[in-house]
């Protein structure tokens, strides 16, 4: 069918409104440039799939003005850069979700993520398009953590239509090529986009909005399983009885109606505190350091993203200073000596108000304390090979102790 055939795909239209989005948002060039239009009357709108292909209505061209398909361009091309089919599928099979609803729920919530900060700037917000605001919730966020906030009901049931393809919740649609079909990228060629789209961003980060610059850092440093595994260990503790629970006189306990009189406080959860102590010993690398620094930002996330909440202390056989996390690259990592995290507990146990959890990053090589601190504590370990392990001048058959079994033990980079 020719362009100029009655409802054929309007593709000067369509790669006019391309060039309009490559023009205001130009970190996103090659991934839009990467992104090959398929016409399709199964979609509503326009949809991808995992191997960016974009599936186009010719009616949905026809009828939407040029400066708003350049939104829709933006917007689904997001989806593959920020990798919401892989991220919904990890998702669903660690939350047990199942059937199109949830994928519909994963496509608001995805949608939610990109178009909190999207729009503006030159590029105008498609009619229609989900935000925070629509479900009234927090910018900011991401997907996985809309997702635990709406349920599908009567405040999303004008949202049925919503169909962004399998790209953007990774549900296979009938009208997908699949891996085979002409036009898609391969694995690596995948990568090859969102590794340059993201050296655009960090490059020149002023001109990109938060959401952009923080994916951009990430896909630099992609989540690894033993990062998700330290994440889910710190909001275990976290959350554990006992963790982020303090007596408050703010709201009487009910069972003071049994005591007259007398007016007996109530148990309340408060946002838990969490101190991380950095081993800087001489046997730890500075790869490891930032490393370290990494899982720090990625910890503040897992409470809830209260960096107020979170202190960062570093030690090698003396605890130093313990900062306020306000952003972890401002962090300063001294030491270089020996290693005895033991003072580093004491100095953290001793602070005020106390930690709900301690979060220790080493190699290991240090004496732990004997007695359990009144605390959770997670380890993050820092993995060596027997070859590795250092030597004492008075010991040469010394082993270090293992962490303490009250511990919960994560190894960082495996």
């Amino acid at each position: 069918m020719t362009a100029d055939a009655p409802g054929a795909l309007d593709l000067d239209k369509l790669f006019a409104a391309r060039l309009h989005a490559v023009r205001v948002r130009p970190y996103l060039a090659t991934a839009l440039f990467a992104l090959h239009p398929v016409e399709s009357r199964q979609v509503p709108t326009m949809a991808v799939d995992r191997h960016w292909r974009c599936y186009v209505s010719p009616a949905f061209v026809a009828r939407t003005p040029v400066e708003d398909l350049a939104g829709v361009w933006v917007h689904e091309v997001s989806h593959l850069l920020r990798d919401h089919h892989g991220r919904s599928d990890r998702v669903a099979r660690e939350r047990g979700l199942t059937g199109a609803g949830e994928r519909l729920r994963m496509n608001i919530a995805a949608d939610c993520e990109i178009n909190d900060d999207a729009f503006g700037e030159g590029l105008i917000r498609p009619a229609g398009a989900v935000g925070p605001d629509t479900l009234g919730l927090p910018e900011g966020q991401l997907m996985e953590d809309y997702l635990r906030c709406f349920r599908l009901g009567q405040h999303t049931g004008d949202l049925a239509w919503l169909d962004c393809g399998s790209g953007a919740d990774g549900l296979d649609r009938e009208w997908d090529l699949g891996p085979d079909g002409a036009h898609g990228l391969s694995a690596q060629e995948r990568d090859a986009v969102r590794f340059r789209v993201a050296q655009g961003i960090t490059a020149r980060p002023g001109t990109a909005p938060r959401g952009w610059r923080r994916w951009a850092e990430e896909a630099f440093h992609p989540p690894q399983p033993w990062r998700d595994l330290l994440g889910a260990a710190v909001r275990s503790a976290a959350s554990a009885g006992g963790a982020g629970e303090d007596y408050t006189y703010g709201r009487p306990a009910r069972r003071s109606a049994a005591v007259p009189g007398a007016v007996l406080p109530s148990l309340r959860r408060r946002p838990p505190r969490v101190c991380v102590i950095i081993d800087t010993s001489g046997s730890v690398s500075d790869t490891e350091l930032g490393s370290a620094l990494l899982e720090v930002t990625a910890i503040s996330r897992a409470v809830g993203g209260r960096r107020d909440l979170v202190t960062v202390m570093s030690c090698d056989a003396a605890a130093r200073v313990a900062h306020p996390l306000c952003r972890a690259e401002g962090i300063a990592l001294t030491g270089g000596g020996g290693t005895d995290l033991r003072t580093g507990f004491t100095k953290a146990l001793r602070a005020r108000p106390a930690p709900d959890v301690v979060v220790v990053l080493t190699d290991g090589q240090t004496p732990w304390p004997t007695t359990r601190p009144p605390c959770r504590t997670v380890v993050g370990l820092f993995p060596r090979r027997a070859a590795t392990r250092p030597w004492h001048e008075n010991d040469p058959d010394y082993v270090p102790d293992a962490p303490p079994e009250w511990a919960r033990v994560v190894t960082i980079g495996e």
